[in-house]
């Protein structure tokens, strides 16, 4: 068991040195039940020195916003992070509550199938039929924990549960505590609790949050990368963690491969060339930053296993292929429309990049 290899590390274990020296160099006050003092999670958020260990940006954007984000936690209203798909939503709110409370991994996942009973608490129903309501067979929620233990719960796409379900907070942000009368019982927020809520703007319509819930939220819309340099950083930066996480044994493209995906995601998600100069007919899913990652990685994988370790205009094809053609006959008409439109007329830069496509998309 011991060489057992773990498919993805949580926040604080993937950075549990760099989390160890800015405790190590913190000699600010720090909150309540907090690990480190709000410099030093900005710190871990955006990148610095601790002593002399490298601390390396976890969110690439406006630092303001991050700065917003930490001052509410500090606070008892709770945080909602909410952006396009790919905008690190989910990515910034586990660094949050792995610096704060070392522990990002009290996560509610929010789909049409998320209860109220994943909210409060539910039973051990074996335990409960033989002994009856039990503290031992109280199952707690990540939240009902948090509320104990005063950290950090985490509320993935909220915007995708229920309008029943996301009203059982209301009284949870409001009054501080989870009410549990078959124990004749109450628990109250310990100083430190929080929850960090996720929500993606694609699913407004879904399942609208109430005025009331909203209001028991800070507000923060993080904005997609605002220049392809930025974003080029970004999908580099996360590329090189992942790949290295997978042992992916490739070499990682080289700025030119990686500009030219982030170029034709950033013109098929704005409907214009990257020069302003031409419209250009969006596919109907997302293209975000995130896919763009997904992406390269896996044309890494694809050069690892089949090729000679040297990412190839095949290997990105393959991944452009599927990242944009989701509805099959209106999402083809319109990739082959760039293909033919933007990409053959960029020169002999792009041909064989256009050419390994085009023959891909028939």
């Amino acid at each position: 068991m011991a060489d057992v290899k773990i498919l993805r590390q949580s926040a604080e274990k993937l950075y549990a040195h760099e989390i160890e020296a800015l405790i190590a160099d913190d000699r600010d006050e720090k909150p309540a039940n907090w690990r480190m003092s709000p410099k030093s999670v900005l710190k871990f958020i955006t990148g610095g020195k601790a002593g002399k260990v490298e601390i390396t940006p976890k969110y690439i954007g406006h630092n303001r916003l991050v700065e917003i984000a930490i001052a509410t936690l500090l606070t008892d209203r709770a945080l909602l992070l909410i952006g396009e798909p790919g905008t690190a939503k989910s990515w910034l709110s586990e660094n949050l509550a792995a610096a704060i409370c070392g522990d990002s991994n009290r996560v509610i996942q929010g789909t049409a199938g998320t209860s109220e009973e994943s909210i409060r608490y539910s039973w051990n129903y074996a335990l409960l039929i033989a002994n009856g309501p039990t503290p031992q067979a109280l199952i707690k929620s990540p939240i009902l924990s948090c509320m104990e233990q005063g950290r950090i719960a985490r509320f993935e796409e909220i915007s995708r549960c229920s309008s029943e379900v996301q009203d059982a907070l209301i009284s949870i942000l409001s009054e501080k505590y989870i009410s549990i009368p078959e124990l004749a019982t109450e628990t109250q927020a310990v100083r430190g609790f929080s929850i960090i809520a996720t929500a993606n703007t694609r699913d407004r319509g879904v399942n609208d949050m109430s005025s009331a819930l909203k209001r028991r939220f800070n507000i923060i819309i993080l904005p997609t990368p605002a220049d392809i340099e930025t974003e080029v950083d970004i999908v580099r930066r996360r590329v090189r963690e992942i790949s290295s996480g997978y042992n992916i044994t490739a070499k990682i493209p080289g700025d030119e491969d990686i500009v030219k995906i982030v170029t034709i995601f950033r013109e098929l998600r704005q409907g214009l060339t990257i020069d302003k100069s031409q419209k250009i007919k969006p596919p109907s899913g997302v293209i975000s930053t995130a896919e763009a990652i997904s992406l390269i990685t896996n044309g890494m994988a694809l050069a690892a296993g089949f090729g000679d370790g040297n990412v190839s205009e095949n290997d990105l094809a393959a991944g452009l292929q599927g990242a944009v053609v989701k509805d099959d006959d209106k999402d083809r008409l319109v990739w082959k429309e760039y293909l033919e439109n933007v990409m053959k007329k960029r020169g002999s830069e792009w041909r064989k990049l256009y050419n390994a496509c085009r023959e891909l998309n028939g």
